[in-house]
């Protein structure tokens, strides 16, 4: 079941459930995305950016071309605001900072990214500390640049990799987490047709 956060004739705001891929992807087994569960009820819909799989919150999409026109020109100007909440690994000291580290694909290990100052793109996420516990921290991430498993990559290079990170953590750290703790609860954009500013929240489920 998706959560329907806002839908009209132009656009689709929905609430992306962990562990479901954005898009299908190859072969039978990944052909179950949220765009194929949505076009059952919004035909023709498409993507407009992405979540990972393993992330869940809020994500826009088209309902046709002119629509899909917009918003995408909207991501690729880096015009919506987007947070995303994250439990991650030991006390974060600060209670705020910015992150500035290129990130590339790291072709050996696929398909993880990494931190590489020669040939990385510049990514940038700003943060905040909001809760601490004896072992534990949760962040509200800003991302000002949308690289693949950007916000994943710059914790674990500042120390703080997510809770139940199956990718950038042992399997001892993240097998005793149901999931990953990474969820997008706010987004903010322009209307494709009206332009007016619109905001979006999803209640973050840990």
């Amino acid at each position: 079941m998706i959560d329907i956060i806002f839908a009209d004739d132009e656009m689709v705001v929905v609430a992306k459930p962990h562990e479901l891929l954005s898009v299908p992807g190859i072969g039978e087994a990944k052909k179950d995305c949220l765009v194929s569960r949505l076009q059952l009820d919004f035909p023709g819909v498409r993507i407009v950016h992405r979540l990972d799989f393993s992330t869940s919150g809020l994500i826009v999409l088209a309902r046709n071309a002119q629509s899909h026109r917009h918003l995408s020109i909207q991501f690729q100007n880096r015009v919506p605001k987007k947070r995303y909440q994250a439990l991650v690994h030991h006390v974060v000291k600060d209670n705020e900072g910015s992150i500035l580290l290129p990130l590339t694909q790291d072709w050996d290990n696929r398909p993880l990214m990494k931190v590489d100052h020669d040939i990385g793109k510049p990514s940038e996420t700003h943060w905040q500390c909001i809760e601490r516990t004896e072992s534990s921290s949760r962040m509200l991430l800003y991302p000002h640049t949308g690289r693949s498993h950007q916000l994943r990559v710059h914790l674990l290079s500042i120390g703080h990799p997510i809770l139940g990170d199956v990718f950038y953590t042992p399997e001892s750290q993240h097998k005793v987490f149901p999931r990953m703790m990474l969820h997008a609860d706010l987004l903010a954009l322009r209307h494709p047709v009206t332009q007016d500013w619109l905001e979006f929240s999803s209640e973050c489920p840990f």
